[in-house]
């Protein structure tokens, strides 16, 4: 009998209404760059596991590291969770559905690995950065494989492997004016997919493009936001707002919105769990409810939300399938209570390259990266963000040169009806520690910049 069936089997032994037991295994094999080499390259085996008891619509959540001293906690829980207040809106745990194994999520090459291997990967990302004006190469590639258990006292019993691989290069120049860089990142599941060198010279380009940066006049901008800047506004602007409990609370800027136009009809913002590569990409989501694609914008209306059981349940309404036990630096954690966030956040491309939207704009940005970037005033959706490298100067459809720093402080309902083109480059973006999407560069009218 394995630990889980044993944890279970205790559960019910001393009465407790329901059990959840998540169990992850997994393997982080990390490289750190430092000074245009190698600095460090660790491998940790970590084995965590989290339980969630409901008794009497009271819910108590323990993790640890140890299996032998499971027993002994779910009695201390137990005793707890008389003192607890009930959650009376509480429907149940799910019940055990087929787990249906997806395309692209598990490679066997990267479970394997073989540290020769990823140091070759690492140096491939340095060497492809290299360059006469570039100074200093950091950054870091990630390698996790895992296997994630779950089981709960209704039958629930979910086993599944996966890996994933994340490679980012900041390259850094002080060959002009002022000291500039430029960022290169790629991510994925599966190791034939993954490009070590795009990563390089996409930071070396962004560097060395952004070289004697002249100053940007405070003024309203045409901006073109690239992918990895794009991704950043869904992760620490967007999503938010389509978070259920947040919609919920009134706390959304689209609060008042639901079922109405929100946005260009060229738009759709999309939850796709099952696409290939991606870095949230599951069948069964981390409480046991089957995923699905959720359109969130559909041509420009607001149509969704997204949601866990906890929060379903407290408005009398039923899981999305959006529960996450998120892990560092990708993959799942044994955190015994889930949230709610999107799975790979996507947004549909358009049918226009992004040289093309260069050539249509007259006054405007090339914004290749973001930094700072957070809600000022959520309810309203006021943001701030801080472009600090990799921006264009556009005049009459030409680049005329790179900038300086430039911040925006913007809003998000405004800006989303103010998008006039959305291009054809979708790429794979994950910022550290947050949300992967599915992005292409996105062009937005009337943008008011603030030099700094």
């Amino acid at each position: 009998m394995s630990a889980l069936d044993k944890a279970l089997n205790h559960s019910k032994n001393i009465g407790i209404n329901e059990c959840e037991i998540v169990v992850i295994k997994k393997k982080i094999i990390t490289v750190r760059i430092t000074d245009s080499e190698i600095a460090e390259i660790k491998q940790n085996f970590d084995e965590n596991y989290g339980i969630r008891l409901i008794h009497d619509k009271k819910i108590v959540s323990i993790q640890t590291t140890n299996q032998q001293e499971i027993r002994e906690r779910i009695d201390n829980a137990f005793k707890i969770s008389s003192k607890l207040k009930s959650r009376d809106f509480w429907q149940g745990l799910p019940y055990g559905v087929p787990l249906k194994q997806l395309d692209g999520t598990f490679d066997e090459k990267l479970e394997k690995i073989s540290g020769t291997k990823v140091m070759d990967i690492a140096q491939d990302m340095i060497n492809s950065a290299n360059n006469e004006k570039v100074n200093t190469i950091t950054g870091s590639l990630n390698i996790v494989s895992e296997n994630f258990q779950l089981e709960n006292s209704n039958g629930l019993n979910l086993n599944e492997k996966a890996t994933y691989i994340s490679g980012i290069i900041n390259a850094e120049s002080e060959y002009g004016t002022l000291p500039v860089s430029g960022i290169g990142h790629a991510s994925g599941r599966t190791l034939s997919n993954f490009s070590a060198e795009q990563i390089g010279n996409d930071a070396k380009s962004m560097c060395i493009e952004s070289i004697n940066p002249q100053k940007i006049g405070s003024d309203k901008y045409s901006i073109i936001f690239e992918p990895y800047s794009v991704g950043e506004l869904l992760a620490f602007v967007v999503a938010y707002n389509f978070n259920f409990k947040t919609f919920s609370e009134k706390k959304s800027c689209f609060s008042n919105n639901f079922e109405e136009k929100i946005a260009i009809e060229q738009l759709s913002l999309i939850d796709d769990p099952h696409i290939p590569e991606g870095i949230g990409t599951k069948s069964i989501d981390d409480e046991g409810i089957e995923t699905h694609k959720i359109n969130l914008i559909e041509n420009g209306i607001f149509k969704n939300t997204f949601s866990n059981l906890f929060d379903s349940y407290k408005e009398g309404k039923q899981s999305s399938g959006n529960a996450l036990r998120p892990g560092s630096p990708m993959g799942r954690s044994s955190e015994p209570i889930p949230i709610s966030a999107p799975h790979n956040l996507k947004i549909n491309p358009g049918n226009i390259s992004q040289e093309e939207m260069i050539k249509n704009t007259k006054h405007g940005l090339l914004v290749g990266r973001l930094w700072y970037t957070y809600a000022v005033n959520p309810i309203k959706g006021d943001f701030s963000c801080t472009a600090r490298s990799g921006i264009r100067i556009i005049e009459n459809g030409e680049i005329k040169g790179p900038g300086k720093s430039v911040r925006i402080i913007h809003n998000l309902p405004t800006m989303i009806k103010d998008i006039s083109e959305i291009g054809n480059n979708q790429k794979n973006v994950i910022q550290w520690a947050s949300l992967p999407s599915i992005v292409p560069s996105i062009k937005v009218e009337n943008i008011s910049v603030n030099s700094i």
